[in-house]
């Protein structure tokens, strides 16, 4: 987006407006953080504004400041439905595709003709927005939207709240700081959202210090599934539905666990395979290191994409087919990850 562009939202957010905000399904922390950081900004101007998100977050993100007034599109269809159709301007975060929001979601958008405004960090952008703000370079959806609030000159906007749904996305989508696309710019900024009033060491301490008993024996099992493919440099996770059910899985517990099978001594590609029965698919998450790009490999083979380090995808073929699909694949990528 050029000055202009930034100059037009300006005008069209100058006088109150019935606005919607938008996360990707399945939200983490970087997608509910921008998206409430968002909606405490756009209050001060007295704006009319609605966080509809496509499905509810994970029990580790219910403390941030907002969660409870988001209305979930497939706990409240009818009320959510509505609030779409109201919408004058509809803020899509942290996702540049429409359908990242789910099938029934996204049929009710594509009904709609809104002024669109995306904000976004991930490669290859859908061209549904009027405005598209996007930096693939950027660490998270979270400091884009501080800079976007800098571009509109508002900075002195943002209090308390504003700054510690920011900072809790920073967190999450850097890896706790310490994934390659976190930057200089990236540590004045969260400089910045401490002076304003955000708490760093309790914002980490509820995003990550909320482990269950379960989750922990989950854990145990994704360990004991892990296999290593030392030719490849590639190391990966299963977990089959029954051992989630068993575990008593709930919404966010595998969070981070790809994050082991990268760990590894000579591993620079990790992938978690996790079945999920309600949807008849299986969710796939993908990490690497170095320049091995998990967004390419994930565009071209398992409907998905995201960032070069670290991507999602998703197969509807069973568990053990996925997983034969994903083996045969990695002699394709030999020197490719041999070289690296």
């Amino acid at each position: 987006m050029n000055f202009e562009d930034f100059q037009s939202i300006k005008q069209v957010l100058s006088e109150p407006k019935k606005i919607v905000i938008v996360p990707h399904r399945n939200p983490d922390g970087d997608a509910y953080g921008s998206c409430l950081a968002l909606y405490h900004y756009l209050l001060k101007f007295d704006h009319q504004v609605t966080v509809v998100s496509p499905n509810d977050c994970p029990d580790f993100l219910k403390w941030m400041p907002g969660e409870d007034q988001i209305v979930i599109f497939e706990n409240d269809t009818k009320n959510a439905t509505g609030i779409l159709e109201e919408a004058e301007i509809i803020f899509t975060l942290d996702f540049n595709a429409l359908h990242r929001v789910g099938d029934k979601m996204h049929n009710a958008l594509m009904k709609l003709a809104p002024l669109y405004v995306m904000i976004d960090h991930h490669q290859q952008p859908d061209d549904f927005a009027k405005f598209t703000y996007v930096d693939p370079l950027v660490c998270s959806t979270c400091q884009m939207l501080y800079q976007f609030i800098e571009k509109l000159d508002d900075l002195d906007k943002i209090d308390e709240d504003i700054s510690t749904c920011l900072y809790a996305g920073i967190l999450t989508d850097t890896g706790s700081f310490r994934f390659p696309a976190t930057t200089s710019e990236t540590h004045r900024i969260v400089a910045n959202l401490l002076d304003k009033g955000a708490n760093n060491s309790e914002i980490y301490n509820k995003i990550h210090n909320v482990s269950s008993y379960n989750r922990l024996q989950l854990l145990g099992q994704a360990l004991q599934n892990m296999k290593v493919e030392e030719a490849y440099k590639t190391a990966y996770i299963t977990l089959s539905q029954s051992e989630l059910n068993q575990n008593n899985f709930k919404k966010g517990d595998t969070e981070g666990f790809v994050n082991y099978a990268l760990s590894l001594k000579n591993v620079i590609f990790a992938a978690i395979f996790i079945e999920d029965k309600k949807q008849g698919i299986i969710k796939i998450s993908l990490r690497s290191s170095g320049d091995f790009s998990v967004n390419k490999f994930s565009r071209e083979h398992f409907n998905g994409g995201g960032h070069i380090n670290a991507a999602g995808g998703r197969s509807e073929k069973s568990l053990e087919k996925t997983i034969d699909k994903f083996l045969s694949l990695l002699p394709l990528y030999k020197n490719e990850l041999k070289n690296k």
